[in-house]
């Protein structure tokens, strides 16, 4: 099975179609909330015994791996889940350690990884699929307003802020402009479409890809 990279705005949709599709694939869905949750788990002084304890062939066990690899070779991994806006911009350790982060993890197994500039660090990965996910900035609006309970001026803020910093993020750290099509496989407009579709489109696509 392939490793499958997706992106999107806030509120287009792309953490949720990133989940079902690896749900229907039956592989691991990562992002940043659960990178950070084991790598908590996995502090200095503990990660040793924790690994230990943990199999490889789980999502915990391989994100322990790949935090361990990044300590033995002396590399600031504990960067690597910090949110955009906590990065020093300067530090070229972040993503040296986010991109072997991220390598270290998709080797050898299939995954769904939201996010982090991860269509660009395994931009020549084998078997490789880059998804982005768009929508109009009033149907984001929208979503954000419902499901986070916000007033219009707190979602416009907010959803400004995330795509501001996630602009900032790819073009500083990548050289790239996130939005440009080139850079992904499929692109996907959630505007009047369900998410459902947009993930049974992106498995309709990994299935012709292949053949």
């Amino acid at each position: 099975m392939p490793v499958i990279t997706i992106r999107g705005k806030s509120g287009s949709g792309a953490p949720e179609i990133g989940k079902l599709i690896a749900e229907k694939l039956g592989i691991d869905y990562i992002d940043r909330e659960i990178i950070a949750q084991v790598a908590t788990m996995l502090s200095l002084e503990e990660h040793e015994i924790i690994a230990k304890e943990t199999p490889p062939y789980t999502l915990r066990g391989r994100i322990g791996e790949a935090l361990q690899r990044g300590y033995a070779a002396g590399v600031g991994i504990q960067g690597a889940y910090l949110p955009v806006w906590q990065i020093p911009l300067d530090d070229n350790r972040y993503i040296e350690a986010l991109g072997s982060f991220i390598k270290e993890l998709a080797q050898g197994h299939s995954a769904v990884i939201f996010g982090r500039g991860s269509q660009f660090i395994l931009r020549n990965h084998p078997l490789t699929t880059h998804i982005s996910v768009t929508a109009p900035f009033n149907t984001r609006l929208k979503r954000i307003m419902e499901a986070k309970k916000l007033s219009e001026e707190a979602a416009r803020k907010q959803i400004c802020h995330s795509d501001n910093m996630s602009r900032e993020f790819d073009k500083r750290y990548f050289g790239a402009e996130q939005e440009d099509p080139a850079n992904y496989d499929l692109v996907i407009n959630t505007e009047r479409i369900s998410y459902e579709t947009a993930a049974a489109i992106v498995l309709e696509t990994l299935k012709l890809s292949t053949v």
